[in-house]
């Protein structure tokens, strides 16, 4: 197989080649294509529901902190249940930018393709500084979500074309509809810092043509 498309690491391939899988049941047939994760949701069976919706439903001390103090604690959620019809219930952080619910959501139908069995999240204990310890929370599983999710809405092919022109993250970050700061875990992951680097400082100092 060549690998010269592909990400230097073990870690980067396995999720790259997942990842465009689910590019092509997108039906996405080139890498600089934005990849829309609503529209993805509906085929993993998840339903987004607008916060506005269960928002009546809330306490104001649970309102408070879900959107309040507590609004950068939580990117989004899913309910441990199906629903009657057989979709997932899921809820995205409100106070987060459609860029960033991309992300959020990417992980959560990552999930759903990859098999993964739910976590359910539980109290079990805290610990001396008082954080809530919870049980049944697989850190490699969540890795493999995100680390594909974020491949699929940035492919490597594409990201590494657009870092040989010298475009800043946050260009690419436009081209994709995601954040700036999931550009940049994709170049550090890709082991495309160095020339990311490289190629924003030549940039950057190019002679600009007399007009």
């Amino acid at each position: 197989m060549d690998t010269s498309d592909l990400p230097p690491t073990q870690k980067g391939r396995h999720h790259e080649l997942r990842a465009r899988g689910l590019r092509e049941f997108a039906g996405l047939l080139r890498d600089e294509q934005r990849l829309d994760p609503f529209k993805l949701a509906q085929y993993a069976k998840l339903l987004v529901a607008s916060f506005d919706r269960i928002e009546p439903l809330l306490t104001e001390e649970t309102r408070a902190e879900l959107i309040g103090k507590g609004k950068d604690k939580w990117s989004g959620g899913a309910a441990s249940r199906t629903l009657p019809d057989g979709r997932r219930l899921i809820i995205l952080n409100p106070t987060h930018g459609k860029n960033r619910q991309n992300a959020t959501l990417m992980e959560e139908v990552c999930h759903v393709f990859l098999g993964h069995k739910p976590s359910r999240l539980a109290i079990e204990k805290r610990d001396k500084a008082g954080n809530i310890i919870a049980r049944d929370y697989h850190a490699e599983i969540e890795e493999e979500a995100y680390g594909t999710g974020a491949a699929a809405l940035v492919p490597y092919r594409a990201l590494k074309g657009f870092v040989e022109q010298g475009k800043t993250a946050a260009e690419i970050a436009r081209h994709f509809n995601v954040s700036r700061a999931l550009i940049e875990y994709r170049i550090k992951v890709s082991k495309l810092w160095d020339s990311y680097k490289e190629n924003i400082f030549q940039t950057v100092d190019r002679p600009k043509p007399y007009r």
